[in-house]
């Protein structure tokens, strides 16, 4: 294995020393909040995924996920102070991602079908990165190119015809 490779190949250990950092982190702030819920840690692809689980209310993830966005910047935060090193932890509450990654897929799917049928191009909603990845794959598996547009916060999909 070349030096290049070995960069780009995930440390096991490193990863799951993240997700270590992290859940701790969480459960401190939900002692602070006095919210009772369980931790999962995990490593998915190149990056450690913490879940909180077994919560009672979505007061943790907010609309349209904004608090759970915040709580996720923070843990990587703690991460880094800790560990020096840029964090891409994912962290997850009550599987909000994981029905959030199926509803933008199919979302991905349907437009992608719409510009294939009308060939114009068509723009999305704003979208956090970790949403837009999900539909720029989704318009990809169906054979179409899109692209990213913006500025963040407001940053948007436009799926292109072929």
């Amino acid at each position: 294995m070349t030096e290049a490779e070995q960069e780009k190949t995930p440390d096991l250990s490193a990863l799951e020393q993240e997700g270590e950092i992290a859940a701790d982190y969480v459960e401190g702030l939900l002692d602070i909040a006095d919210i009772d819920g369980d931790i999962d840690m995990d490593v998915e692809g190149d990056r450690a995924l913490v879940s909180v689980v077994g919560l009672k209310g979505n007061e943790l993830v907010g609309p349209g996920g904004e608090v759970l966005e915040a709580l996720q910047e923070l843990t990587r935060l703690a991460v880094h102070r800790q560990t020096g090193e840029r964090s891409r932890l994912m962290l997850d509450v009550g599987g909000y991602r994981e029905r959030r990654r199926a509803e933008l897929s199919k979302l991905g799917t349907e437009v992608a079908n719409q510009v294939k049928d009308r060939g114009e191009p068509k723009s999305l909603q704003p979208m956090t990165p970790f949403e837009r990845k999900i539909v720029h794959d989704a318009v990809a598996a169906a054979g179409l190119r899109s692209e990213s547009e913006g500025e963040e916060p407001h940053r948007y999909v436009v799926v292109l015809p072929a």
